[in-house]
């Protein structure tokens, strides 16, 4: 498998003020931009080259990689506008770009370290048209999965068939180059309705996937959450406390803080489990409990569970 298609044109209207900064899939994790841990976990099952669409703020991804380039392996990104195209409609909207190949689907605004083998293996070995990436519990639990077949069977009761879901849909799909046809170029559309013809013709199936973590960062409290789970794992990829961040000797500090490249905390604030983006000021006079500080912000107030 050696292209995937990293979804990027998300709006991230649960997480602003965060994202009137940056596109969901930019906001740092741990000092990264949250789409490289997709680019890290995709290279390392064998993916070598990726495209992103990007609709909501794309001079960040221009800003972000400038040459086109994550390491050595190339990422193409297709601009939609004035609408974004949702799911389908962006998958159909760089079939240029995927040729005429299998290719992974995933989630730009997910967190995970679920093992991708065997999702790759079972595609391969049931000939499947699309094969899904589930877990067997989570948040939104709204895929009907028959065990015994390998099949996804239903979504949200949509088909009528009584089952309102028993897995969770990670975000993380194959494809073969024929579920293009599938699609109409140009047109909004999400894939939700094509895989529910598929369903019913016996072409979709899944892989129950439960090893490894899964976050959607979908909103502040996973956002924050998600930092805690990789401390407490130890698989953060950084020190919480950036080397070129200049945090004062006199200033307290408590619980897990992540503090960004070039972020300054007086002397005197006092900060608890928060997250200080690249570039983003404390004063002294603050006292901020749980937040999170955006580039270039300068906190002055006492605040608990803000976005700044």
């Amino acid at each position: 498998m050696q292209k995937a298609f990293v979804l990027g044109a998300g709006l991230g209207e649960r997480l602003r003020p965060l994202t009137d900064q940056l596109p969901k899939p930019l906001i740092p994790v741990f000092h990264k931009p949250l789409i490289t841990y997709a680019f890290d976990h995709l290279l390392a099952e064998g993916v070598r080259s990726f495209v992103v669409n990007t609709h909501h703020l794309p001079e960040a991804y221009a800003r972000t990689f400038p040459e086109g380039k994550y390491g050595e392996s190339p990422v193409a990104f297709r601009h939609e506008a004035p609408v974004r195209l949702e799911t389908a409609g962006g998958i159909a909207n760089v079939r240029d770009l995927l040729g005429e190949e299998p290719f992974i689907v995933y989630n730009g605004d997910i967190l995970t370290t679920l093992p991708l083998e065997p999702l790759i293996r079972e595609h391969r070995e049931r000939g499947n048209l699309v094969t899904l990436a589930l877990r067997s519990s989570g948040p939104a639990l709204h895929i009907g999965y028959d065990a015994e077949t390998h099949r996804v069977i239903d979504i949200r009761n949509k088909l009528g068939t009584g089952n309102d879901g028993t897995h969770l849909f990670t975000g993380i799909y194959i494809c073969e180059p024929e579920f293009h046809e599938w699609l109409t170029p140009g047109k909004v559309e999400s894939v939700i309705p094509i895989f529910l013809t598929l369903i019913q013709q016996g072409k979709l199936g899944a892989i129950v996937l439960d090893e490894g973590d899964w976050w959607d960062l979908g909103s502040r409290a996973a956002y924050l959450e998600a930092h805690q789970a990789l401390a407490q794992s130890g698989r953060n990829p950084a020190p919480a406390i950036h080397p070129t961040a200049q945090v004062s000797s006199e200033a307290q500090l408590s619980g897990l803080n992540i503090i960004g490249p070039d972020a300054v905390v007086e002397a005197g604030a006092l900060l608890e489990d928060c997250v200080l983006w690249p570039g983003a000021r404390v004063t002294g006079s603050s006292r901020l409990k749980r937040c999170i500080v955006r580039s270039g912000i300068t906190a002055t107030e006492i605040r608990e569970g803000a976005d700044l």
